[in-house]
């Protein structure tokens, strides 16, 4: 275990990683918490760690992995190392996906996009790969399958796309950060 340094530069409490779900997650407020798969105290999640990431966002109930540690105010994840989407509930088919399994879209090639708009209130929004103007659709769904709660204009991120009936559409989002340590 490393050593960490708490908010104020003081050498505090080791880190200690831990795997968790998400409980909530206010972007508004800059913050909100993880639920300890272990059974610890709930986790604070700043917004800022949450960025180091490469999200702005994150689902409820997704699950998380974190570097954390305690400090005098309580447990705080200092890094994020993965998000995996919410697990073990009801999903609704989306068409497009066809019969896509979870296996086949980790196999397409990640490309790199950055948000156009996103709108979560009309549950979809566009993406441009790079160095390609064509509108890649972004469901909801697919988003919050994805572990994200809701995508902000000019955000980077990296796609995985398949050929949907009216078009290319996302069949997963990840980070920009996780698509690129992912290598894939």
């Amino acid at each position: 275990m490393q050593t960490g340094w708490n908010m104020l530069g003081e050498t505090e409490a080791e880190l200690r990683e831990v795997t968790g779900t998400v409980k909530w997650f206010d972007p508004v407020k800059g913050f909100g918490f993880i639920v300890d798969g272990e059974g610890g105290p709930d986790i604070l999640l700043h917004a800022n760690v949450l960025r180091n990431f490469g999200q702005g966002s994150i689902a409820d109930h997704a699950r998380i992995r974190v570097q954390m540690q305690l400090t005098p105010r309580g447990a705080q994840a200092v890094e994020v190392l993965e998000i995996l989407p919410p697990e073990g509930e009801p999903v609704a088919p989306i068409e497009d996906l066809g019969d896509n399994t979870f296996d086949d879209i980790a196999a397409l090639p990640l490309e790199p996009a950055r948000v156009k708009w996103f709108e979560k209130s009309k549950g979809f929004g566009f993406a441009n790969v790079f160095e390609n103007d064509e509108d890649i659709f972004i469901h909801m769904e697919v988003l919050r399958r994805s572990g994200f709660a809701d995508l902000t204009p000019g955000e980077a991120v990296c796609l995985r796309v398949i050929e949907g009936k009216r078009g290319r559409m996302a069949a997963q989002v990840l980070a920009w950060d996780a698509g690129l340590k992912s290598g894939r």
